[in-house]
């Protein structure tokens, strides 16, 4: 018999979070939340997170995106600018990242802007790629209906041909993005439902932490 939705429940004990020992800057304590889960190592892919996106339709969209990099200046991730995110990040700039660690029974959100990073900062990172995926990002015309994966694997064996002894340099429609945060959420599970959320946002150029109400 399948389970009652209704019946699964958890308390969170772990940990609890104080606004009086975290620092200035909410990225500095980013870090220190990311080393540590990574450190806890049940997680695969730590720098997994959800980007939602409002469309120039006015319908939000989320999706599991990888964080590539992360300072003070903002968080970076890649992918096509021809796909439905991209599309809806050139109409609307305004962006929400989201992570989820449960293995510490926390959650991140990020609200923030969103812009490209330099070209040459795309080409360095796409040089990085595994060639296999620098092919992928020539192959696929992401968000576009096809009419088959034979299609995608017909054109990967193609370039792998055109490019056999040659560097495969980024394509135009493909490099990164970074999400500059004007607000940065740490929630950390408690018991009874009476989670702790801190919240570091900005005002005049200045980081101000308060406390929010589960």
């Amino acid at each position: 018999m399948n389970r009652d939705l209704s019946d699964y429940r958890k308390s969170y004990e772990q940990q609890a979070l104080s606004e009086n020992t975290m620092p200035t800057h909410p990225v500095e304590f980013f870090e220190q939340w990311f080393k540590e889960v990574q450190s806890e190592g049940s997680i695969e892919e730590v720098n997994a997170m959800t980007l939602a996106t409002v469309n120039s339709q006015a319908q939000p969209q989320a999706r599991i995106v990888l964080l590539k990099s992360f300072s003070k200046e903002g968080f970076v991730f890649y992918t096509n600018y021809d796909s439905d995110k991209g599309r809806s990040m050139e109409s609307n700039q305004a962006v929400s990242l989201s992570f989820f660690w449960p293995n510490l029974e926390r959650q991140v959100i990020v609200l923030g802007t969103v812009s490209k990073v330099s070209p040459a900062v795309s080409d360095a990172y796409f040089a990085s790629r595994p060639k296999g995926s620098q092919l992928g990002a020539w192959v696929s015309q992401q968000s576009q209906v096809i009419a088959s994966s034979q299609q995608l694997q017909d054109r990967l064996e193609a370039l792998k041909k055109e490019y056999e002894n040659k560097p495969i340099i980024r394509p135009n429609h493909w490099g990164g993005y970074v999400v500059v945060p004007k607000s940065i959420e740490f929630w950390q599970g408690r018991p009874n439902r009476l989670h702790d959320r801190v919240r570091y946002r900005i005002e005049n150029k200045n980081w101000i932490k308060e406390r929010l109400s589960p």
